[in-house]
Parts: C-alpha cells; structure tokens; sequence
C-alpha cells in the first residue's frame, strides 16, 4: 500500500496534516523525527513531508533530521520549520529575522509561479497562514523561488529535479487558501500517487492487526457511549468477537438520562456489557478540587481503578481498550510538543496499570474519519452521530469545585440548550455544542426579589476535525429561547452567556 510518512518536529497542527493527506485517499503515519534512517527505508514512502515546530534550525539543541532522508531518493515537503530545515541541511542558510522585514504571522498575501508543480493549477496569488521569525538568507544550491510576499522573498522553494519543496507557511490550515490543493500537487503530481486508500481499507488493516496483537487474550474496553468507544466496541467486536467485555462507567457526571440511554443502547450488542454506578465514588475524589489538570488527572486514574476492580471479577483480562483518537494524543503533548490540556484517556493515566498492555485502535483517527469508520462498520447513526463528550464529563464543564448539585444543574441546562438546537434542526449543523457552569456569581431580579447565582455559559461550535473551530453563529430567537427556558427552569442559574471564541485561540471545551 502506497503511503507517505510525516516526521514530526513538534508543532500543534502538525496532524492535521495527515488529516489532510488521508482526505486526499493517501495513507499516512506520522513518525517522530528521531526515527531511524532504516526503519523509515523499510517503510518504502512514496514521499516524506517534514512538519512545523517551534525551534529555531540554527539553535544547537533544535532537532535535526538525519541527511540520509535526502538520499532516499523520494519527494519531500517542508512545511514552516521543515522548510527551513530542508534549507538549512542541504547548503542554505537560516537567520533570525531582523525587524518586520521577512517575519510573518497570520494571513498573508501570497504571489506563486504556477509553474512549479506544487502550485500548478491555483490562483497566482492568495493568502496563506504564516508563523515564522525566522528568514532564510540563503536558499541551497539548485533551489528556485517559487513563491513570495511583501516581506518575503522565499515564501517557498523549490527543486523540481529532486521532488524537494518547501514553504514557509502551513497549507494544512483552513486559513491557507487552496492549500488541500497544494497537498494534492504534491501527493498526485510529484510523489505519483495514485489514491487509493479508503476507510475500509483501514477497517481491514485495523482488523487484522487487532487480532494478531490480541491473540487469544481477553480484552476489556471503556465505554463510555460516545461515537469514539462505540466505534472502537464495534472495530473490537468484529477483530476479537467474545473475548470483548465493554465496562460502563457511570461516574454521575453524564449527561441527563445518558447512563440509561447507554445502557439500554448497548445491552442489545452481542458483546458482553456491564454497567457500574460509581458516582458517589468519584465525586468524593473530585471534592475540593479546582484546577482542570488535577481533575482530569483524578477522572483518568479512578477510571483505571475501576476497571481493574471489574478484570479481577472477570478473571484474567489481558488487554484495556480505549477510545483515544487523534486531538486527544495532540493536544495532551506529543514528541516535542506542548500539552494543551491531558485527555483522561492519554495524559490523565497513572503510572501503573494492571493490564498487559493498552489497546488503542483509533489512535491515529480524526473525529469525522471516526465517524466514517462507524459508518464503514454499519453502526446506527445514533451513535456516529452522537454529540462528544469528553470522558471527565460534567467535572470539567463545571468551573471550580465539583458537587453533585452543580452537576444536577447543569445537566438540566445542558438538556435544555441540546433540545432547543434539535428543535431548531441545527444539532446536525453544529458540530458541538453544550452548556458550561461557570463559577461566576451575579445579581439578578427575579420574582421582585434579588438573586445572587450562577452564570451559565453556552458554547456551540463548527468543525471538522476539531483541531481548529469556529464558534457557531446561532440564531438570536433560538438563544432568546434557550436562555429563557434556563433560568425559569433551574434553581440557581440566573444569567446565561454564549461563547463567541474560536479554536484556537480558545479551545472547543472551556477546561
């Protein structure tokens, strides 16, 4: 099978780059940029695409890249700081940039020679979303310009007998325009792909490694009833069939009616399913805790002792299964890069686990690509679906301390606000939304009588792998609604706000 590898050197949307090739019906991995020359060899890539990062190239301790990947004889891309690694490691030159000249952040105004086989057939001119302090005085032997800007005269390079390019800015980015476009040259006109990877493709791969790691061992999976377990339950259930036990548990921090809705759902599959009611178990963990981390840290430790409690009842289990995917590894640090906030299921694991091993099988899978993969695996679109939820729950949607009336608030709020978008037919064209309870109190009037409650905040969001968001523009009679409803219904929330932040600079959940 035709694929493309993706060294990694540590930025945030680094990713989304594979999340772009993968679009494009081209398989990818990403691999940290300390693999070895062999192993990446063995792989026989049909190109190599070197990946942003926050260093500097001409700083002693940024990472490096072993020349011999220039000896491979296959294409490759630079994107940003893999630009300028590309330049620096053949002959180029890298400086800092001096003043505002040649340093570029945001979107700029791009000019391209549409000669060049990466930018054949777009715009000769556009913006693209630049991030670099750096300038490169020097591009090396048998390099051309192929694009520039105001500011900078080698936006991007090229060498068109080698396949070698590369590009100061981040076409994987939706601020890029065209840049899919310039992907697609890249991956069609110069490495010569020819397309062919589908998601059943990796439902087949997905399978068959499945079963060869798991053997004849038991596996026990943490299911929570979101699209990402169940996608995995399903995956795990075709590869290994009765060896599966899918564990619920309840940590009384779900949605409104969620854990009998879960529970009801998933007691009809042919896999074995056991719920457990744990909610006084974790809350009493939660209680005086404020910081996010700390929280998400106690949510992902408490799961994994529960589940242990239920293998020892089973007998021998030899495997957990988790539902982590993609965003969750990115944005809890990986390689080099810096942690956003540490998912339960990746950052917020303790040191020691009482299982074999961890099973992972959609790790390396964007959220839509999940739910294409459950689609591909014939499950009801009830849980393709599903809106997320992260596995922490409610702790982290409420601000500050967790109690048990806070949550029995807010899920009543939260129901109310998912309720009026499914009414208003907009819970299909809004990629997420719910409620967030803050730890703000106001004055307000209600009754002739004063107030001094909680302010809740409503956050609704558009995307399409998550990486990056917008803030979703709502109807102003559907907030009106919403918001009436909320603080005529439910005790101790008189005001209510809505979240008008994109992702980044926010991110899609508040903690």
């Amino acid at each position: 099978m035709e694929k493309v590898v993706i060294l990694d050197f540590g930025g945030q949307y680094n990713q989304l780059i594979a999340r772009r090739v993968r679009a494009c019906g081209v398989y990818c991995e990403v691999k940290h940029h300390t693999t070895p020359l062999d192993a990446l060899q063995a792989m026989e890539p049909i190109g190599i695409i070197l990946t942003g990062g926050p260093n500097s190239v001409y700083d002693p301790a940024a990472p490096q890249i072993d020349p011999g990947v220039f000896a491979l004889g296959v294409p490759v891309l630079g994107i940003c700081y893999g630009c300028q690694l590309l330049a620096h490691s053949l002959g180029g030159r890298v400086v800092p940039a001096a003043g505002e000249a040649a340093r570029e952040y945001g979107k700029t105004e791009t000019y391209f020679d549409t000669g060049c086989r990466l930018f054949h057939g777009l715009p000769e001119t556009g913006v693209s979303w630049m991030s670099h302090g750096d300038y490169m005085e020097k591009v090396p032997e048998g390099f051309t310009l192929a694009a520039h800007s105001g500011a900078c005269p080698n936006v991007a390079i090229a060498d068109e007998a080698r396949g070698f390019y590369g590009v100061q800015f981040h076409p994987e980015v939706s601020h890029t325009e065209n840049g899919t476009k310039m992907l697609h040259n890249f991956l069609f006109e110069v490495c010569g792909a020819k397309g062919e990877w589908s998601m059943g493709d990796y439902r087949a791969n997905a399978v068959s490694q499945l079963r060869e790691k798991i053997g004849d061992g038991k596996v026990l999976l943490a299911l929570s009833g979101g699209v990402d377990s169940s996608v995995a339950a399903a995956l795990l259930a075709e590869a290994v069939g009765e060896q599966l036990t899918c564990v619920f548990v309840d940590h009384g921090l779900m949605r409104k009616n969620e854990g009998d809705e879960v529970e009801a759902a998933f007691s009809q599959w042919k896999a074995r399913f056991i719920r457990v009611n744990a909610g006084e178990r974790f809350l009493k963990k939660l209680a005086g805790v404020t910081e996010p981390e700390e929280k998400r840290r106690i949510v992902g430790e408490e799961f994994i002792r529960v589940f242990e409690e239920e293998a020892k009842k089973l007998g021998h289990v030899d495997f957990l299964a988790q539902g982590t995917i993609y965003p969750d590894v990115i944005e809890s640090g990986a390689g080099d890069a810096a942690v956003i906030k540490s998912h339960h299921n990746v950052g917020g694991l303790p040191d020691q686990v009482d299982f074999r091993e961890i099973v992972e099988p959609l790790r390396l899978l964007f959220k839509d690509e999940v739910r294409q993969l459950g689609l591909e695996l014939g499950l009801p679109a009830q849980f393709v679906f599903r809106q997320p939820f992260p596995g922490p729950g409610l702790a982290i949607r409420i601000i500050g301390e967790v109690t048990k009336e806070k949550a029995d608030m807010l899920r009543e709020a939260d129901a109310i606000f998912r309720a009026g978008l499914a009414e208003a037919g907009l819970d299909r064209e809004t990629d997420q939304y719910f409620a967030v309870l803050t730890n703000t109190r106001s004055v307000g009037v209600m009754g002739d009588g004063r107030t001094y409650d909680y302010t809740l905040a409503l956050r609704a969001v558009t995307t399409s792998d998550f990486m990056t968001a917008g803030w979703a523009r709502l109807p102003y009679d559907l907030l009106d609604q919403v918001s009436t409803k909320i603080v005529n219904q439910v005790p101790g929330i008189n005001r209510v706000v809505y979240d008008i932040t994109s992702k980044p600079p926010a991110t899609v959940e508040w903690e």
